[in-house]
């Protein structure tokens, strides 16, 4: 409902950076999220905005970031592409591609030098695997055993260019375990699957076995980047968004529910969420733009 009404209102000009919305990839990001405690750390990527709220972000942050006001969880900063929370567990949120990959391995060494008991969370996606930085923190973290869980949202698609035209016909699962890594794969749309298997995942980690790489599969149902979608331009098939749509993992949800979410409390549970959507939207119109004398702060040369 939160991206639903950045695309809705994304066209009005108040926010001021590009969007990447996660709607059809919902369950990935709950189900990893809900397996962590609270001081667990994730890094996220340029299509952030549904890990930030699954690990307890704030919605009013959030719509001022993305609004460049001096009120957003990075002081209006970054925008959409750079949500984070330290309180929350939401260490960053870095566009370009695999660049989060190499800080969370480094994160995760801290913490189990340190002894924290705390497990780090890289959420890439499937064009990760083929940098570089990936290969060595994957062949890193195995080798000194961290508390990492490397998690692949693989939506088939960089960008407009589909996995098949990008990498060879084998597992991607078969990446990680080249690296002696231990690997389990899912539906990505399947909200008990992924947190299962997140749970395994961070058990092992927390007891000091090492890292797992969790590949789960999703679709994009909007564009790359923005609010609308894609399909007529021919990078993908009408068809093919069609057979992900009826996957939509919140349908799913709804349905494996049945008779036990009432109606009543599913529609209170509706408007509830679609007050606070618009007191963050309001609180964002509200408040100021940063002050232009603070622009070189956090800038280092």
């Amino acid at each position: 409902m939160v991206e639903e009404a950045i695309a809705e209102h994304y066209g009005e000009g108040e926010m001021r950076c590009p969007v990447h919305l996660s709607i059809g990839q919902e369950a990935a990001a709950v189900g990893v999220c809900d397996a962590l405690a609270l001081t667990d750390k994730i890094y996220s990527t340029h299509r952030c905005h549904a890990h930030y709220l699954a690990k307890g972000g704030d919605l009013n942050r959030m719509f001022a970031e993305i609004c460049g006001k001096a009120a957003g969880c990075i002081g209006g900063r970054g925008g959409s592409m750079h949500l984070m929370d330290l309180e929350k567990g939401m260490m960053a949120s870095i566009p370009i591609v695999a660049s989060s990959i190499p800080i969370a391995t480094g994160s995760a060494l801290a913490d189990k030098r340190m002894r924290s008991g705390k497990v780090t969370v890289a959420f890439i996606g499937d064009a990760s695997i083929e940098e570089g930085v990936f290969h060595e923190s994957a062949n890193f973290a195995v080798l000194h055993r961290l508390p990492i869980v490397f998690v692949c949202e693989n939506n088939l698609y960089s960008v407009y260019t589909p996995l098949r035209q990008r990498q060879p016909d084998r597992p991607l699962t078969n990446v990680a375990l080249a690296h002696g890594m231990r690997a389990a794969h899912g539906d990505g749309n399947n909200l008990e699957e992924t947190y299962r298997l997140m749970s395994d995942a961070v058990a092992h980690a927390r007891c000091g076995n090492g890292p797992t790489f969790l590949l789960l599969d999703t679709y994009r149902w909007r564009e790359h980047c923005g609010p609308n979608f894609d399909n007529r331009i021919g990078y993908r098939t009408e068809a093919e968004y069609l057979q992900w749509e009826t996957r939509c993992p919140i349908r799913a949800l709804h349905k494996k529910l049945g008779s036990g979410l009432a109606p009543q409390r599913e529609k209170a549970m509706v408007e509830a969420i679609t007050v606070e959507i618009e007191s963050a939207r309001a609180f964002a119109r509200a408040a100021p733009l940063p002050e232009p004398a603070q622009a070189s702060q956090f800038v280092y040369a």
